[in-house]
This record gives C-alpha cells, structure tokens and sequence, in this order.
C-alpha cells in the first residue's frame, strides 16, 4: 500500500510517499481501507518534534474514514467487508468515563501508525457507523477535531439550550466545530479571529457576534455587557486571561490547549466572580457515539480545502499557515 510517512523530524517536508506492507491485524483489530483522512495540528506538530518519543519512520493521522476490508477473528463478530466506518482516534480511553487512562491511552497516528494511507489497521470497539448523509471527506473531518469540541462543550462545559458561547480563535478545525455544536444546541456565540474573512464564515455558520481581537485588542472589554456563560479555549496566554475578564458570574471556562503558550491570572475574578475553569482532552467512547449522532441531519463539518494523498506536504503547509477555516481533508479515492 502507499502511506505518507515521516522520516525525520524537521516539519512537514520530511514526509513522503511510501510503498510499505499493509498492517498486521490482530484478532480483534480491523482492517479499513481508507477513503478519506484528515489534518490535526497534532500531525504538524510531530513533524516540527514537539511530541516526546516519536519513533520513526511513522505513519501520521488520527481522523479517517472508509470501508471495512478484513476482520480479524473476534472483530468478525462486529463487521463485515464492506461496511463503511468512521474511525474513533482515542485508543484505550479506559474504565472511567470521567479521564482517560494515563497509562494506556494513546492517538491514533503515533505511536501507532494512522491514517495517512490506503489501509489503516483499528481495533473493532473504534469503528463507527459513517452518518449516511456525509461524503467521505466530511465523514474524515469529525473524528478527533469533532470529539474534542463535543466533550468540550457538553460533557465537561455542560452547555444549556440558550446559553451564550464565547469561542475565541474561530476557524481552526476544533473551534469551528464548537461553533456549529453550539449553535445545533440552540445556543447564542460569540467569535473571534484576526480576519475578516475568517468572521464571515463564521457569520456564515450561525455566529451571532463576530470581533476582531487584531482590530480590537480589548475585545473582552466589549464584551462586559454580555452575559457569557461559557468559553471553550484552546488558546491559553492573553486570551485566557481576557475570557477571565468576560465570562459572566458562576460562568464556565474549558480549556483544551495551549497555543499561545502559559497564561498569567488575575485571582481576583477567578474567586470573586465563581467562575469554573476545566480542563478537557479528547473524549470517551460515549462522546465519540455522541458526535455521530448529531450527524444524522442537515449538520455538515466545515472544510476549508481538499488534498490528494500525494500532496500531503502541501496539505501540511496549509494547516500550519494558520489561513484555514475548517479541516484540512487528504483523499485516498484516486490512490491505485
């Protein structure tokens, strides 16, 4: 089979195309031929060696969609050739609901190889029924990116039919499904960006306010006079701090990255104001079967822009450029 594999840590132009053997299956592991994948920024990241441990040479991707090919022994007991999947990225969440197990959880796509090739080799309790309504590619674009943002705003957030929604950094792949979450649960949002472009689209999707943090760098202070309920993070530094400021009394903070790097907080409305603050990373099995089921009507992922397997460098470039709204999608439909 062909695989976009890195070799070297050094960013995106140590990946290449790959003729290897297909994976090895064990007798509760399936074998799916994948029809479409997608880019997490966690990819680039490997790439650039910020993930400890990589061993290489390694097949990256999480997200991936496609037909089943082989079962193993037991899997055989689940499906059949030719039902079509979608792939749950969190390998042995664990027994409690709550936090996965430190231990023995792990993402698809490294340790174990993932996606990014024709066939891709997934125990049988991380397949899912593809929502029948979606492509290929929009099947591939919810997993890890989809999963995030539902145990986000709903399994740690809590978030309530009317609340309002504050999403700063709209248009990468898990903030934009914030957004559409939101929105499908009946709630108010908020968004913010450094582009006008990127505010559009929002606007778009369903954003009843849309800032621009570059134009309007005390954007938090516009926002006083909203009653914020919830912020779902994945910035950290100043805009954590500023939705700190914004968040309305008893409000809720979800965190799930750290991309702008630490942040620094005021205590003061920390504990005056009895604001939450969680932490969140990926999602239950629970979740996963969650997310699919808010698939099952007019709901369609955002996707900014669709690559060919052999234009995985480029495709790379693309997310890393920050310019994206909505995923980035790699098809395998034309690979041999």
């Amino acid at each position: 089979m062909q695989a976009l594999r890195l070799h070297a840590i050094g960013g995106p132009e140590q990946l290449r195309i790959d003729t290897i053997d297909a994976p090895e299956l064990g007798d509760a592991d399936v074998l799916v031929r994948v029809r479409a994948a997608a880019l997490n920024h966690r990819d680039v990241f490997i790439t650039q060696g910020l993930y400890p441990k990589v061993a290489l040479p390694v097949t990256l991707g999480s997200d991936g969609a496609g037909e089943v090919a082989v079962c193993g022994s037991t899997a055989a007991r689940r499906w059949n050739p030719g039902d079509e999947v979608v792939i749950d990225p969190m390998l042995d969440w664990g027994p409690d609901p709550n936090v996965w197990d430190e231990r023995r959880s792990s993402i698809l796509g490294m340790p174990r190889d993932g996606t990014f090739a024709q066939y891709v080799a997934v125990p049988a309790s991380n397949l899912y029924r593809k929502p029948a309504m979606l492509s290929w590619e929009e099947a591939a674009a919810i997993p890890l990116a989809g999963l995030t943002a539902f145990r986000a705003l709903f399994t740690r957030g809590n978030l309530q039919h009317g609340e309002t929604v504050l999403v700063p950094g709209v248009g990468g792949g898990v903030q934009t499904f914030v957004l559409l979450f939101a929105k499908a649960a009946g709630a108010r949002t908020i968004v913010t960006s450094s582009t006008a472009e990127k505010l559009e689209r929002a606007r778009a999707l369903g954003a009843d306010l849309a800032l621009n943090y570059r134009t309007e760098p005390d954007w938090h202070k516009a926002l006083r006079s909203e009653k914020i309920d919830l912020v779902v993070d994945s910035s950290g530094g100043d805009t954590l701090r500023k939705a700190l400021d914004a968040v309305r009394p008893g409000g809720r903070i979800v965190v799930y990255g750290g991309t702008v790097g630490d942040a620094t907080l005021k205590l003061f409305p920390l504990f005056w104001k009895h604001v939450s603050i969680l932490g969140t990373s990926m999602g239950s099995p629970d979740d996963f079967a969650s997310v699919l089921r808010l698939f099952g009507g007019s709901l369609r992922p955002a996707i900014d822009r669709v690559f060919a397997l052999h234009d995985g460098v480029a495709a790379f470039h693309r997310l890393d450029s920050a310019e994206q709204f909505g995923k980035v999608v790699l098809t395998l439909e034309s690979v041999p």
